[in-house]
């Protein structure tokens, strides 16, 4: 009977997915998106992705610039990092072991699943070198294997820093060092109980002495019960000599990327906000992130804006909430962040990239694709633009799905994909 149940569901479910909109339009951006009523329903609509290779076809740029995939046969390719002499690490795989909790959750999974890689986890790190500088990557090596769900990468004062699902560890590197000399050092453990949100983003501060660590929640809106929150939906803070941490924002959904503003050394990150109230809400958002502030999860959202399937209610906590800084649209499923460089050209000079590895939970799929949100006196600034478009083509096939995005140095963007296993790198045309 309960699997019957399950498929009646599951083919409501796929007519849901049959539907078309205008939803890309009813996108809420910017400092001060106007909120929709929320809405509630059996299922949340729900588009499944319909993967397809690339071919010959490529990710859409902007005039002027080229993309050229620099590795192929990746093994689920998440956050990059690129190392002072230029070679690119790459964080692969997928970790997370959550129990459904009712048939709605075992549908949504196999939605989703739809539109992800069937490549095995890596759980490791590679490394891609291009010696003479001419764009083609001609070393691709494994830095580190045997990692346990491999995300979030930093690097300072000769130390590599990896957040696995579980834990932050280190390695010593010295500059040109293709393989890790040994086992990695753990710098503390991270909340692994569960893991409806298993990725643990990573940033270090500019003087290499704190690390901060951002770490989703373990439920889409509590229905777990609080106790199983305790440490998540937050950013820590870690004292990269020592270990110790303490919580540096709260109230973040899931923090997917964190990233430090170069100049002022602001901490910003992107968060994928709840489900389940409709298309139109919650927006995903970028933000800086203030030390000691709360950012409404579960309470509220964007806000003051109440949260009635939060049980118990805290309207204390409600009051203290604060507005993000930058709605980027609701589902578009954020996963990476960087700020740009002026080596990127006078456009994109002064910004973030934002990657979007879109929606599974709407009858008009949105994101699938790298964004530029453009930045004013260290604030964001206007409309985003579009960068780098296609993974979802107009003929309704996926042919990628954009996770981190990291800017090079020499005047590039790294965008890991993780459907195609494909690492793209966008250079301006000289």
């Amino acid at each position: 009977m309960k699997t019957s149940s399950t498929l009646t569901l599951l083919s409501v479910a796929l007519l849901l997915s049959a539907c078309g909109g205008e939803g890309d339009k009813t996108q809420a951006r910017g400092p001060d998106p106007k909120l929709p009523d929320p809405q509630s329903s059996l299922l949340p609509s729900m588009k499944i992705a319909e993967p397809t290779p690339w071919g010959d076809q490529k990710p859409k740029v902007p005039e002027g610039y080229s993309v050229t995939a620099i590795a192929t046969d990746l093994a689920i390719p998440r956050q990059t990092l690129v190392l002072p002499n230029g070679d690119i690490l790459v964080a692969e795989g997928r970790g997370g072991s959550a129990a459904k909790l009712k048939p709605k959750d075992v549908i949504a999974s196999l939605i989703k699943a739809e539109g992800n890689t069937k490549v095995k986890s890596g759980n490791r790190l590679t490394l891609l070198r291009d010696a003479d500088g001419d764009g083609t990557y001609e070393l691709k090596t494994v830095f580190a294997d045997n990692l346990n769900a491999p995300y979030g990468l930093a690097f300072a004062d000769g130390k590599l820093y990896v957040a696995n699902q579980d834990a932050l560890v280190r390695f010593d590197y010295t500059d040109g060092q293709t393989k890790a000399s040994g086992a990695p050092v753990k710098v503390t453990d991270l909340p692994a109980q569960i893991n409806h949100h298993w990725t643990k983003s990573l940033a270090v501060s500019a003087d290499g002495r704190q690390l901060y660590v951002g770490i989703g929640s373990n439920s889409n809106i509590t229905e777990r019960g609080m106790e199983v929150e305790i440490d998540r939906a937050m950013v820590w803070q870690i004292d990269a000599a020592t270990g110790a941490h303490k919580p540096y924002a709260t109230g973040l959904r899931n923090p997917t990327a964190l990233t430090i503003q170069p100049g002022s050394g602001q901490l910003w990150t992107v968060v994928n906000e709840r489900d389940e109230l409709g298309p139109d809400l919650v927006p995903d958002y970028l933000t800086s992130v203030r030390e000691g502030a709360f950012y409404g999860w579960p309470y509220s959202y964007w806000g003051q804006n109440v949260d009635t399937r939060a049980q118990p209610q805290n309207p204390a906590k409600v009051a203290a909430a604060i507005k993000p800084d930058y709605s980027l649209g609701s589902h578009v499923a954020a996963l990476g962040v960087d700020f740009s460089i002026p080596e990127m050209g006078e456009k994109f000079a002064d910004g973030v990239f934002v990657g979007e590895h879109g929606s599974w939970n709407r009858d008009n799929p949105v994101g699938y694709k790298v964004i530029f949100v453009p930045f004013s006196n260290g604030k964001p600034s206007g409309e985003p633009i579009d960068f780098a478009t296609g993974f979802r083509g107009d003929d309704g096939k996926t042919r990628g799905r954009p996770v981190g995005v990291t800017v090079d140095p020499k005047g590039a963007l790294i965008i890991a994909d993780d459907l195609a296993n494909t690492l793209w790198r966008v250079t301006r045309n000289q």
